[in-house]
């Protein structure tokens, strides 16, 4: 059984279906009927008017928003242990024409408003220093923990206030707001996000991201940097097919759902193991080496998050939209019996 990433799972049958679906004649690029819906279909689910651009990677989904957001001489404010720094190979910058990922600290791998302030305290207000532009968080974040609504809005009150843009990396958002109950809104442009890259390929989609612009003046552009970036696709009507069928009857919600319900069997199996609180769908267990090897001689595999010795280590568990509780009761029975 495999827990190393939601990446790995099956796409979604419906959403194959709706692939299959698409194979026929329409119009080039996003000229076509499905991806002209796009709109339409994103804004009832935010309960605003947005923009939304389809992009086949999560990776082009936060380089192309944050290239909006950011000039290249300015910067953009993450937590040190966001996917945009760690993960992304430098995409960011490279989109953003040398714009500086400026890096702050909190617990969880989230930030809160005095973690950005105490980054913007050190920054002098002259020509020598890089100014930020914008900030960018990721719900759920690279620790699994979820933002919720009061949590965005303090945030998103701090950026209005400073004058800075901000972003949210949604690759798990899905799984967020199935773990919150909130309202898609709330969590995003209620609370001052003026960007989103929406996640599908972790919940069951195959190769489709969107990015979901909330304020009209900055979707102006990012047609032209995705021409630009590589990422429109001639026969883009297969990436907004498979968009459009996650969003239909919230597909999107109830695989999120299942993810998560996976993940807290395996926190309540875990015990004082965790070393997070399980808000979504990822979860981190302390074990030894030997009790990592156990495990994967029963045929689990996860990855190592960081050294794994003697004295003990971080194993990460990802569940995904097919792997719900009673899909994941052998991994939890044989971590309860470490």
């Amino acid at each position: 059984m495999k827990f190393f990433s939601d990446n790995a799972a099956a796409v979604h049958p419906q959403v194959m279906d709706a692939i299959i679906a698409a194979n026929q004649l329409d119009s080039p690029y996003d000229g076509d009927a499905l991806s002209q819906a796009l709109d339409d279909r994103f804004s009832q689910v935010f309960g605003t008017r947005v923009r939304a651009l389809w992009v086949a990677t999560g990776t082009a989904a936060n380089a192309l928003a944050l290239s909006a957001l950011c000039p290249p001489h300015k910067g953009v404010i993450c937590h040190k242990m966001a996917h945009i720094e760690q993960d992304e190979c430098g995409a960011p910058g490279f989109f953003m024409h040398g714009a500086k990922l400026i890096l702050a600290d909190g617990e969880g791998a989230k930030l809160a408003p005095d973690d950005i302030a105490r980054v913007l305290g050190n920054i002098r207000d002259d020509v020598h220093q890089v100014q930020p532009a914008c900030v960018s968080i990721t719900n759920a974040s690279e620790y699994g923990l979820v933002y919720t609504p009061r949590q965005v809005s303090a945030i998103g009150d701090l950026c209005k206030a400073k004058g800075l843009k901000l972003h949210m990396d949604g690759a798990r958002f899905a799984n967020a707001v199935a773990s919150t109950g909130a309202h898609p809104a709330d969590i995003t442009w209620r609370a001052g996000v003026d960007m989103l890259s929406f996640g599908c390929v972790k919940n069951g989609g195959m190769n489709a991201e969107a990015i979901i612009v909330f304020e009209p003046a900055l979707a102006r552009e990012l047609p032209y940097l995705r021409k630009r970036a590589g990422q429109l696709q001639s026969k883009g009507r297969f990436l907004a097919a498979q968009l459009l069928a996650m969003l239909e009857d919230d597909l999107w919600l109830a695989n999120a759902a299942a993810a998560n319900a996976g993940a807290q069997a395996i926190a309540q199996a875990a015990g004082d193991r965790l070393l997070y609180p399980v808000e979504a769908n990822e979860v981190f267990v302390r074990l030894t080496a030997a009790e990592a090897a156990s495990l994967r001689t029963q045929g689990f595999e996860f990855y190592d998050w960081g050294e794994m010795t003697d004295e003990g280590g971080e194993a990460r568990f990802v569940t995904a939209w097919d792997q719900d509780a009673a899909t994941v009761a052998p991994l939890a029975a044989a971590i309860a019996a470490l």
